[in-house]
Order: C-alpha cells, then structure tokens, then sequence
C-alpha cells in the first residue's frame, strides 16, 4: 500500500525520530479505525529508524491474547531479556516475575512498568531506539500500561515510542502521550489509490467505490480488488446490506465473502488459526488434525494471500482473522476451543488452556471455573491487576455454586481497582452484593465500593462504606475488620468527618484486634480522643507507635497511622523520618499506588518545619502521580498544599486563582487540607497586614471541623491576626485550645509558638520574657519559618519601644530568614518595618537557591547528596537514568539549614573526586553522582548543592 495523502503525517513523525537522535525521547499514538492505514505509517517509520542507525523493537496486539498478563510485553522485550541483569534488582525481579520466569511473590505493576522503562533506556544506550506497537488497544492491560507509563518519561534520552490505536467503540485512552489522529484519505487521494490498484474500473463502479470506501485506504482497495468477480458479486448490493455500519465492517464483510468461497475444510482450518494467533504452526495443525484435517487444508487460503505460514500463521490483516473467526457458526469455535484445551493439556501454558476451556464453555461449569481461578492468581503473581479482574470474573460467570460466584465476583471488583478501572470495580461489586449475604463477601465487595468512593465521591462516602464492611466481619474475620476500619477511620480523618470517626472508634473498641493491630489500634482510638478534644490520653499511644515506626518492621498501613500520628502530636521530625523510609520503601517495591499519600504526609510535615521548596517537589510529584492514575481526591489533596505553598512565597494571583479552582471540590473531598488552604489564604493577607480580613478568615478556619487536626498549628496565625486587629479577646478561646494541646505534646516548636502567642497578647517585661523564650526555642528546635516569624514579631515589639538596635538585628534576622526560604511577603513586611527606621533600606539577599530548583531537579539533589548513583535515582523517581543526568546538569545548588533537633540523623558526605572535563553522564554504568565513583556534574553550584544538602 502506497503513502498517498500522509505528508503530514511522515513528517511528524520523522520529527520524532530527530528528536529521539537529538537525545530528547517522546512518543506517538497514531489513531484511527481499521485499515485507515496505520500500519503502513509504522512500517516506513521502521523503515526510516534503521536507515538511520536506530535499533528497532515490536510488538502486536492480538485480541484473543488480552486476557494474558504481561503477554504483549513480553513479546516485545523478550529479544532483549538478558539485559534484565543491568536492571535494579527489585525491577529486574518484578519484570522476570511478569513474564512468569521466576516465582516473585505478587510485583507491583508499577515496578514492573518503571522496570521497563529501564530496559529501554538501557537499549537505547548502544543506540537510538524506536519502540513500535501495532493495535496497542488488544495489548493486555499491564503491558499497554507499563509502555505508556514509559512513554511518558522519556525526557533526555534517544529513544522514540510509536504506537497505533484502533478506533472502537470502546474508547482505549492513552493518557499523556501525544495522538496523531489518521482519517480517510482527500478526495483526489482515495481516486489515486483507487487508479493505481484497479485502473480499469468502470465509472460507475469507481464512483460507488470511492463513495462507499469514505475515504478508507485498505476499504478501497479490497473493495476494487473485487471488479473482476461483479458477475458472482454485486458490489452495490454488498454496498447495501451494510448500509450505514463504519467502512471497516463493510470490508469485514468483504473477507467474509472471500472466506465463505473457500473449501469447509479450509475455513476449519482457518478457524483454528484465528482461534489463537500466538500458537506456533505445529499446535495449529494438532489442532486442524484432531478436528479431521490436514496441513493442505490451509493451502488455499495461503493462495488466496489471506495467511502467510511460517513458524505461526499470520493473517494478512486483523480483520481478516476476525472474519475467518465470527464467520463461522458457535459450534465450530466450541469444538476448536475444545481441541485447543487438549492440545495444551501437558503444556506448561496453564494459561493459555483455561481461557481455552472458558471459551468453549457454553454452561457454567465449576471445573473450568477452577481453573480460571488459578489463572487470575497466578497473574496476581506477576502483577497483572487487570488479567486478575477478568479471570475471576469469568469464573464467577462460570460458577455453580451461587457463594463462590458471589466471591469470585467480589475478587474481580477490587482487581479492577487494583488495575485502575473505577467504573468496572463498581458494578462488579454492585453484583456481587446482590448475589450473597455472606457477610465475609459481602464487607470485601464493600471494601471495593469504598475505595472507589474515595475517589468519585469523598473519603466521607469512603468512611461510611468501610463502617460498614468492618461491622459484618468484626465477630468473624479479625483480621478483615481492622484493616476495613483502619481504612474507616483514616477516611473520615481526610473528611475531617468525626461523627463517622467516632462511629468506627467504637466499633474498634468492640472487637479484640489480632496482636500485629493491636498498637495501631489504640492509635487510631488516641485520633478519636484527640478530635474529641481529650490530647492528654491521645499522645502517649501515637507516640508509642511512633517510636516503634522506625526500628520495627511495620506493615504500610501501620506506618502510615504512625506518621500522621507525629503530624496530630507535632513531632515533625518524626514524621519525616518514618514517611522519608516508607517513600524509598514503596518506591523500591514499587507500591507506586501509595505514593502520592506518602508524598502528602511528606509535604505537610516539610511545609510545618518550613522546608517550602521540599514540599512544593513532594506536591508536584503528588499532584502529578495522582492525575496520572485517576486518583482526584488525592489530586485536589495536593493542589490545596499548593495553595498554602504559594500563598507563604507570595505568589498572590497564582495563590487565589489556584484556590478559586480547587476549593470547592476539595472542601467536600478533603476537608483537611482544604481547610490548610484557607489557611494560606489568611496567611496571605496577614503577612500584608490585612488583618481584619485574615482574623476572620483564621477564625473559621480555628473552629472549623478540622480544627484539632494539624490546623492546631494556625491557632498562633488567628492570635496575632486578633492583637493586630485590636480585638485580642477573638482569639482567647483558641489560645487556651492550643496551650492545653501544646502542655500534652511537649515540643519546643509548640512550646515556642506559644510563648510567641502569649507574648503579643502580654506587656512590658513579661512580653520581652516571652519573645525572649520563644526565639531561643526556635533558634534551637523550630523551622526556619517559624523562627523567622517570631523574630518578626519581636522586632516589631522592640522597635515600638523605641530599642532600635536590638529591633534591628531581629527584623534584619528575620528579613533573611524569609528570603532564604522564599517567603517573599513575610520577607517584604520585615523590610517595612527596618524601613521605618529611616536610612538606607536594607539591601535584599535575594531568594534562596532552593526555590531555583525545579521539583523534580530538588528530589535529585537531595537523593545524589545521599549518595545514590544515576541509576538509583532514576528508579527511585521513576525516570530514566540519562533524564536524571540532563537534571543535575541544570541544577543549581540548594541549601538547607540545619535542624539541630531533627530527629533523623544522616552520616556524613563521603569524599568525592572532581568534575570530569567531558562532564556527560555515564548512565549505562549509573556512575556520576556515587561518592567516590566519579562526579560528571558540569555544574560547580550542584556539587555545593550535594555537600549543603549532606551536611543538613
């Protein structure tokens, strides 16, 4: 088939092959319906790549083979397999374990899709790659998903992605990877196309041709090809009895036709090879034998050029294997299904065999449904979420007995979750409910219709689903029960819902949890005590489950209550430490699901201590993971730390149009960190001194339902909101809140902010003794903020008593506190008030280098400050070893100071040798930012960077 009419399009893709040379990887979705030509676009890209030096590989997909996880994968990658040794380990493990050549336990599908973005990074490191994949949409679901999830982070490497789509009825997203739609051929080009393979076609049968092909390459073709035959055929009347249906059909039909002329033994026979196009020609031809043929059956259609036989057979185009196949009645695909399971019944492809046993099912039968049993755990061995979903289902349809349908129904829903199909995950659940009432199935589908909630609706909704779940199982199925009402009391923490906390608390206190629950348990129950405003008997069990969070080995859920414990009882330090170690551990294993709650734990305790640029690169990469799953909740969970972020730098207009967008959502999705975002919003006007708007936006958000939450930490806000605006008395009740609170927890920070509180409310000498206090503790424990602000608030105190001097080293001090971490506004309010002094204005120090960094450039100095290589980062941050060079070759240097008081310790920065001269990364090895192993940074201001992060 000749390019006619896809100028364009060549040249768009002969872009992404230079760029690719040019070491800026991308990718390409090249969508349209069947016989648009598509696949001709792919072969002259092919064509072009290895003209031009690149190496080469692809891939198929096959519709009958979309049930096998990790399949299309594999036959993409398996030339390349023994690279697999260059890989991390835990990815390496994952992909072996995916493609069922080692036991793995269950690999995480997103290990097993940043294992195979390593892998084709490591190709493309001899030289540029094309990756080509052909009908994408029939690549099983994990495999389509690991490749666009590589697709999307190629950023600095020379490797190109070209995919082809075909249009269906149902839509196959690829999210985040550019499309280059392929329509029907121009009027004057379809005629070319048409001349060239039929020019001596009648005019009125060129016309009704071009007409009915709409444009259509392959259409016009075939339809043409069949001008010979118009005595046998009427072409108008084939033309007819298709009417409107899109222009593949019509040519569906076409090989239908041609099919329906061939010998019955020869239609048998392609039968069975369109039955399983991966099976090699010697299983097809068992088959055709078993059925009473032989391997001259096939001989006719390899005449008519509608296969080509080698070691498989290979039908001309997909529609022809699905004409040869839907052409013939059900009772031949039963008997072939049928010879296909005997045929595989001493195979090792167990697999393979019981979809075969599905497929010629015509009734449900309780042993094939076993069998499809073990087909969807084997795939959740090697991390197929969605192979899982679909196995279970189709033994649930295949169940005799109405519980175990019930339960396979049920286990299908939460796969689909699993794998990221919300809407499948909610009606498999809705049936699995009305099928049993069994409480144990009937609390796992539940459990299945609340995460699902979390997301469409609210992790209220979220909460009162799993209150639910949890109380079916509570007297039967322990285990079940906490992990349901763990899930309970955390949404509705998210929700800022105590009623339903309260609700879940009591359940917990109904029930003796196994013993590995027990200290979560009691955590959870201290979140009850703490909402409920009692912290004396809440601190003691969060702390105790703090300090176990670092030395034990402690499951996921358990370090998650455990550091947002240190969040509720202000041991930020903490906090960092467990959700620093939960983050590398679920990047290492791939849990990449928990990542963005990680990352938003993570971002609230930096922002607290006012490590601004680190929770700005934490919510940037939350944010960005959680939209690329579909996870809105925890999305608009991010954009509201965003706002408080821009709000503390100053960025007025970004701060309240990011606001305008994102909290009306999220004050009915997450209404703690909605409520953190209203408080930036007062923030931002109390650093301008707009204090009578700040007081009364701070006093909804002090008696807002998130109040005793980690709000706590605006009462200080509220207070000198209050004073300022002469109406100190607006905030007492708060104040006595937050000293009962800060007595019970016992931090310095708390303990400072306090003292901060009391002083402005106080005079004279008491006021002095109080400001004194508060900056010591700051200076010793506190975050660079929070130091600043309470030297801004004391400076301003000592300059309206008229002591100049004292006032200027403070407002001077603070002045630069806040430049250094970019709070701009705060940073303009302490100029003001040295202005007001007379005099030269105090020349600005300029914005410290950590807001120069972009997020992602920040995650790579801080993980190349601990020592890790090129190669480690990348599979920490999911990138691409040379992407994660092309980063510390821009980057400039950050620093942080000290925390005298942090909890977590850090050894110090080994010595490292000097910049190469020819700086470019080695990313095959992943040398260049390992101690002692060479720095090929090109940037001086980066490696200063790397020692002042070590040293902090």
């Amino acid at each position: 088939m000749s390019l006619v009419g896809r100028d364009d399009e060549l040249r768009r893709i002969e872009r992404l092959l230079a760029e690719a040379r040019a070491e800026r990887g991308g990718a390409l979705v090249v969508r349209g319906e069947a016989g648009v030509g598509k696949s001709v676009l792919l072969d002259r890209a092919v064509s072009v790549a290895k003209s031009e030096g690149f190496q080469v590989v692809r891939g198929i997909g096959v519709e009958s083979d979309s049930e096998l996880a990790y399949g299309g994968l594999h036959q993409l990658l398996f030339p390349h397999l023994d690279r697999l040794k260059t890989l991390p380990e835990p990815q390496a493990a994952a992909l072996r374990g995916a493609f069922g050549l080692a036991e793995n336990g269950e690999p995480s599908r997103f290990l097993i899709s940043a294992g195979t973005l390593a892998l084709l990074a490591d190709i493309a490191e001899e030289a540029p790659l094309l990756c080509v994949v052909d009908d994408l949409q029939w690549f099983d679901q994990g495999s389509a998903e690991a490749l666009l999830f590589a697709a999307r982070r190629f950023g600095a490497d020379p490797v190109a992605m070209l995919f082809a789509v075909r249009e269906t009825s149902m839509p196959f997203e690829t999210p985040g990877v550019e499309v280059l739609p392929l329509s029907g051929l121009a009027a004057s080009d379809a005629a070319r196309v048409l001349d060239e393979h039929a020019p001596d076609l009648a005019d009125p049968l060129r016309a009704r041709v071009l007409e009915e092909s709409g444009g259509n390459p392959l259409a016009i073709i075939e339809l043409g090809s069949i001008r010979r035959r118009t005595d046998e055929i009427d072409l108008s009347d084939l033309a007819g009895t298709v009417g409107t249906l899109p222009v593949p059909a019509r040519v569906q039909e076409l090989f239908r036709r041609q099919i329906a002329e061939l010998p019955d033994a020869t239609r048998r026979a392609l039968l069975a090879a369109a039955a399983d196009s991966t099976a090699p020609v010697e299983t097809v031809l068992h088959v055709v034998e078993a059925l009473g043929g032989a391997a001259a059956d096939l001989e006719p259609a390899e005449r008519a050029t509608l296969v080509c036989i080698g070691t498989r057979v290979v039908f001309r185009h997909p529609l022809v294997r699905a004409a040869a196949y839907r052409g013939e009645p059900l009772h031949r695909r039963v008997e072939v299904h049928r010879a296909y399971a005997d045929a595989l019944m001493d195979d090792t492809d167990a697999d393979r065999r019981a979809w075969h046993l599905a497929a010629a099912a015509t009734a449900p039968d309780e042993t094939v449904a076993v069998e499809l049993e073990g087909a969807a755990e084997r795939a959740r061995h090697r991390g197929g979420a969605m192979a899982v979903s679909l196995a279970y289902e189709r033994a649930g349809r295949l169940s005799v007995d109405a519980k175990l349908k019930a339960r396979r129904i049920a286990r299908a829903a939460q796969a689909a979750f699993d794998a990221g199909k919300p809407d499948r995950a909610a009606r498999l659940a809705a049936e699995a409910l009305s099928l049993t009432a069994d409480p144990d199935i009937r609390a796992e589908a539940i459990y299945a219709q609340g995460a699902v909630a979390y997301e469409r609706t609210s992790p209220r909704t979220d909460a009162e689903l799993t209150i639910e779940a949890g109380a079916l199982v509570r007297d039967t199925n322990p285990e079940h029960a906490a992990l349901t009402l763990y899930e309970a009391v955390h949404a509705a923490r998210h929700g800022a819902a105590h009623d339903l906390l309260q609700r879940a608390a009591d359940l917990l206190r109904e029930f003796t949890p196994p013993p590995h629950w027990a200290a979560v348990v009691a955590a959870l129950l201290a979140w009850e005590d703490l909402f409920s405003g009692h912290p004396k008997p809440a601190v003691g069990p969060m702390r105790e489950l703090l300090d176990a969070a670092p030395a034990g080995d402690l499951d996921l859920t358990h370090q998650m209550t455990a550091g947002i414990g240190g969040l509720l009882i202000a041991a930020d330090d903490e906090a960092v430490t467990v959700s620093e170690a939960m983050l590398a551990h679920v990047r290492a294993t791939g849990a990449l699901g928990w990542v963005p709650y990680v990352l938003n734990m993570l971002a609230v305790a930096r922002l607290l201590r006012g490590e601004f640029a680190d929770a700005r690169a934490h919510v940037a990469e939350g944010a960005a993971v959680s939209a690329e799953f579909g996870n809105a909740t925890e999305q608009l969970a991010h954009r509201s730390l965003e706002v408080w972020l821009h709000a503390v730098s100053g960025e007025e207009s970004r701060c309240r149009y990011l606001a305008a967008a994102v909290l009306p959502d999220a004050q009915s999705r997450h209404r703690v960190n909605a409520e953190i975002a209203s408080w930036g919003l007062a923030m931002l006007d109390l650093s301008v001194k707009r204090f009578e708007t700040a007081l009364e936006a701070l006093e909804q958000v002090c008696r807002g339902p998130a109040r005793r939450d980690v709000l706590m930490r605006a009462v200080p806000d509220l207070v000198e909101a209050a004073v300022r605006s002469g109406a100190p008395d607006r905030a007492r009740e708060a104040l006595a809140e937050f000293t009962h609170w800060s007595a019970q927890v016992d931090r310095p920070v708390t303990t400072g902010l306090e003292l901060r509180c009391r002083a402005l409310l106080a005079d004279g000498d008491e006021a002095e003794a109080l400001y004194s206090e508060a900056v010591r503790l700051h200076a010793r424990c506190g975050g660079p903020y929070d130091h600043a602000r309470t030297r801004l608030v004391f400076g301003e105190w000592l300059r309206r008593h008229r002591r100049r001097t004292e006032a200027r080293a403070h407002l001077e001090a603070a002045a630069a506190g806040f430049e250094r971490i970019g709070a701009t506004l705060w940073a303009e309010r302490a100029h003001g008030e040295l202005a007001a002094f007379g005099g030269a204005r105090t020349e600005h120090r300029g914005t410290g280098p950590l807001a120069l960094l972009t997020p992602q450039e920040l995650q790579v100095v801080h993980l190349a400050a601990a020592g890790y290589t090129n190669k480690q980062i990348a599979a920490q941050l999911y990138l691409s070893p040379r992407t994660v060079g092309h980063h510390t070759t821009r980057s400039p240097g950050p620093s942080r100071p000290p925390r005298p008081c942090e909890a977590e310790s850090r050894s110090a920065p080994s010595k490292r040798r000097p910049p190469r001269k020819h700086p470019k990364p080695r990313t095959a090895s992943g040398r260049g930012l390992s101690p002692g192993s060479g720095m090929t940074w090109s940037s001086m201001t980066t490696q200063r960077a790397v020692k002042r992060v070590s040293k902090s």
